[in-house]
């Protein structure tokens, strides 16, 4: 297992590298980085993303595009921990099997991201999902 590093910058900003050396700035909500709250948020995100990629590719599934939105409450009193999450999964893609979608969601959810499995632990964590046929965007 690696080391991963958050190093100081300068005031409030921190360049954070993994494992892998890959790095990404963290700081508060005024400066230029992601704040290490909404870090947690796009690490599920993208844990659970990562899944479903997989997994409908898998089962041979038409994906297009994916969007995830991950919306959460907070605590009010120290340490501020998250109390609730929702992530609404959108997919695009004409043909997509409902079922399939579906079946891909539980598998990331119940056995697959790592991330989601830590949190859930200690936050209540809800799901929806929704297909759209993939819209193309107006020449400019």
């Amino acid at each position: 297992m690696g080391i991963a590093r958050v190093k100081l910058i300068e005031g409030k900003t921190f360049l954070a590298t993994d494992a892998y050396g890959h790095a990404t700035l963290l700081s508060t909500g005024e400066g230029p980085g992601v704040s290490p709250m909404q870090m947690l948020l796009l690490g599920v995100g993208g844990c659970t993303a990562i899944d479903m990629v997989d997994i409908l590719t898998k089962q041979r599934q038409p994906l297009e595009d994916l969007e995830i939105e991950i919306s959460a409450e907070r605590a009010q009193d120290y340490p501020m921990a998250y109390t609730k999450m929702h992530i609404h999964y959108i997919f695009y893609g004409a043909g997509l099997d409902p079922h399939k979608v579906e079946r891909a969601i539980e598998l990331s959810v119940e056995k697959y991201c790592g991330a989601h499995a830590t949190l859930a632990a200690g936050v209540d964590i809800t799901h929806d999902h929704e297909i759209r046929a993939k819209v193309i965007a107006a020449a400019a």
